[in-house]
Formats: structure tokens, C-alpha cells, sequence
């Protein structure tokens, strides 16, 4: 019996073996489907045409740009593969200046239901957003146009971005929609300080995301998060410069909510913010909770700890009335550096929905300006101070 187990055994590896070597993915180099690397040259149906064969490629593809400079026009890579499928970029992706294909238009290289995506290679995807940014004003115009983000996960499950670069973005450089289940890490994103609105990775509507040592530099959030995204962790990121990362801003639509979100082990370098959560005022009702910031450092930022429930950039909002988001269960702890302002920690909760269970624990933030000792400031808010506190935690109300 002994001797005819071990035969089993060995067969049912053996089976194993063959049916992993089976599954191999095939690689779909794009110089063979017709591609040119001078960086003038439309790729983009050579793209789709590699992607569409890899995806329905018995056991999975990968579509490899070997070295060299790929123009690509807008694309739409879509699900439903035979088997996993990645995207391995060795050289440069490269996004056209046109109008036509910049304005108007909310992607450059996007990626919809599909599951067990890869993108990784070392290679950049430039956004040449120099060229759109001017058309950027939507907060003076009300029939401005949609400008484009650079990579876009729309309903993708079991993915992940490694080793790659963004560099300036037209809009947003990575936006996650309605996704779960995705790991970015190891990325460089990078964009002048004062481009408008690109954000380095934007979630929204999104499920068990990892966003891991990485370094982020642009012109507005180092990472935003918009409603309905929850279980996400974020370790090891460098952000600077940027608006750094946002929790919002929420409350334009009822039911908002973002929750369960770890925040911990980065670094920010001369950025408007820290951590911050943000809600517009007035605003609908909506929920922030569970939110976990430690172990962070802060290198000359303006606003290192900040909650604000009036936040209100723009004419269609009124800074003079109270958003229902309510705030509760965050924790800030470990967090050390200095601040380019007075104000350094910043706790402006809602009269009509108050912030509950904010735990501030060994806070060592110092400002060394011309206003003195930097300040702790608080209102309509429930605080738990732990440890050291530099400042002294909430000794100053704001004024409503």
C-alpha cells in the first residue's frame, strides 16, 4: 500500500507540474504585430490587437513595448481572458498632444473588467500634460472639459502595478474604479508642483487595495480617496510635493463613506497637507471611520494633521454652513517632524455632526517660524490625547 501511495503521489504531482508548464503565458511582443518605437507612430491599434490576442490566449498573455518610445492614442483594453494578462513595459509610453485626444476625453490607457492583471516592465507612461493643463479650469468655469487620467482600472479584480513611472499627467495619473483586490507598488509618479489636479492615485468605489513603497510628486493629492472605498493600506510612500493624502473630499452625495484605512511607515517633504480628511460644507450625510495614521514623518508641510468639515474651494459651496459627514475612530500616533505653519495640527469638525473617538497619540510636531510655538488647534470635536503632545493637544478653539 505504502509503495503504491508514493506512485500516487508522484503521478498527481507529475499532473500538476505538466497542467503549471501548460499554463504559461504566452508573450505578444507589439514589434511583431506591427509596432514602431519612434514616438510618432500610433500604436494604439498594434495595443489592442496584442491585447485582444493575449486575452484570448489559452492560459494568459503578456503584452510586452521592449525598449523604445511608443506613441499610443487613447485605448479601452477590455476583460473577459482566457487566463491572467499583464502589460510589461521596458520602454516609454508616450500620450498625444492633440486636442482631439486630450480634452473631452477621461482616458489615455484604459483597462475594464478584467481580472488577474499585471502591469509592470521598469518603463514609464508619459502623460505629456504640459499641453492640456491649460484647459484646466474647473474651478472658474462650469463648462469646463474633462481632461484625461493616465491609467484607469474600471471594474478590475486581482491586479496589481509594479515598477512603473507616471510622468505628468493631463489629469489624474492612476485612478481606481470599483476595483478590488489590487496592489500597486514600487511606482514612481512624478508631475511639477503647481500642475493642476493630478493626482497621483485616486480610489473610489474601491475594495482591498495596497499602495506600497512608492514615491509620489505632483501638483494635488499624493492619494485621494473618493466614497465607497474601504480596507485599503498605504505603507512606505514618499510624498512631495502635493496636497498629500486626502480622505475626500465627501458629503456631495448622500451615503458617502470611506472606512478602514491604514495609513503608516511614510514620509511627506514639503507638501499643503499631511493626512487630511475633507468634507464639503453644506454637505449630505456620509460617514469616515476607522482610519489609522501612525508612524508617519512630516518634513516642512503647512497642515501635518488636519480635518476639515469646511472645505469649500470653489463658488458652489458655503463655507458658512455644516457638513453631516460624520468623523469618527481615527487614530494618529507617532507622528514627528515640522510644520511650514503655525497651525499644525488642525481638528475642524461640524457643529451639526461632531467628530467622535480622535485619539491623538505622541504627537512631536514642532514649527520654527516668526509666530511663535505652533498651535493645536480644535473645534466640535471629541479628542483622547496619549503620550507626548507637541503642541498640547487642542489648546486653541476655532472659531466656527
Amino acid at each position: 500500500m505504502g509503495s503504491k501511495f508514493v506512485q500516487f503521489v508522484c503521478l498527481v504531482f507529475l499532473l500538476v507540474s505538466i497542467v503549471k508548464v501548460g499554463a504559461q503565458p504566452a508573450v505578444f511582443d507589439v514589434m511583431n504585430h506591427g509596432g514602431v518605437a519612434d514616438g510618432k507612430t500610433d500604436n494604439s491599434k498594434v495595443f489592442t490587437d496584442a491585447w485582444n490576442q493575449a486575452c484570448q490566449n489559452n492560459g494568459g498573455g503578456v503584452v510586452l513595448f521592449p525598449t523604445g518610445t511608443y506613441f499610443v492614442e487613447p485605448v479601452v483594453l477590455y476583460g473577459g481572458c482566457k487566463g491572467p494578462i499583464g502589460v510589461q513595459i521596458e520602454g516609454t509610453l508616450l500620450a498625444p498632444e492633440e486636442l482631439e485626444s486630450s480634452v473631452d476625453i477621461d482616458h489615455w490607457i484604459a483597462f475594464q473588467y478584467v481580472d488577474n492583471l499585471v502591469i509592470n516592465g521598469g518603463g514609464s507612461l508619459d502623460g505629456q500634460g504640459p499641453s492640456a493643463w491649460p484647459f484646466n479650469d474647473c474651478l472658474k468655469n462650469p463648462q469646463c472639459k474633462r481632461l484625461p487620467t493616465s491609467l484607469r482600472l474600471d471594474f478590475v479584480t486581482n491586479a496589481s502595478i509594479d515598477r512603473i513611472t507616471s510622468i505628468n499627467s493631463k489629469n489624474v495619473h492612476i485612478n481606481i474604479f470599483a476595483s478590488q483586490n489590487i496592489t500597486i507598488s514600487n511606482i514612481k509618479i512624478s508631475a511639477p508642483g503647481d500642475s493642476p489636479n493630478t493626482d497621483g492615485i485616486h480610489l473610489g468605489s474601491s475594495h482591498n487595495i495596497q499602495i506600497l513603497d512608492s514615491v509620489i510628486a505632483t501638483g494635488d493629492d499624493c492619494i485621494s480617496f473618493s466614497t465607497g472605498t474601504n480596507n485599503v493600506n498605504i505603507s512606505g510612500v514618499r510624498c512631495g510635493p502635493g496636497h498629500g493624502i486626502s480622505i475626500g473630499s465627501l458629503g456631495k452625495v448622500d451615503g458617502d463613506d470611506v472606512s478602514f484605512v491604514d495609513i503608516r511607515n511614510c514620509s511627506f517633504v514639503g507638501t499643503q497637507n499631511g493626512v487630511r480628511v475633507k468634507t464639503w460644507a453644506p454637505s449630505e450625510a456620509g460617514t469616515v471611520s476607522h482610519l489609522n495614521v501612525e508612524n508617519i514623518e512630516m518634513d516642512n508641510v503647512e497642515n501635518p494633521i488636519i480635518i476639515d468639515q469646511q472645505y469649500c474651494p470653489s463658488r458652489s459651496c458655503n463655507a458658512e454652513e455644516f457638513s453631516k459627514v460624520q468623523i469618527k475612530d481615527v487614530k494618529f500616533k507617532n507622528i514627528w517632524g515640522t510644520s511650514s505653519t503655525k497651525y499644525v495640527v488642525t481638528l475642524k469638525c461640524s457643529q451639526t455632526s461632531p467628530c467622535q473617538e480622535i485619539e491623538l497619540t505622541d504627537i512631536n510636531l514642532n514649527y520654527n517660524g516668526l509666530e511663535g510655538s505652533g498651535v493645536s488647534a480644535c473645534s466640535n470635536v471629541e479628542v483622547e490625547a496619549y503620550g507626548q503632545q507637541t503642541p498640547p493637544a487642542c489648546t486653541e478653539k476655532i472659531i466656527m
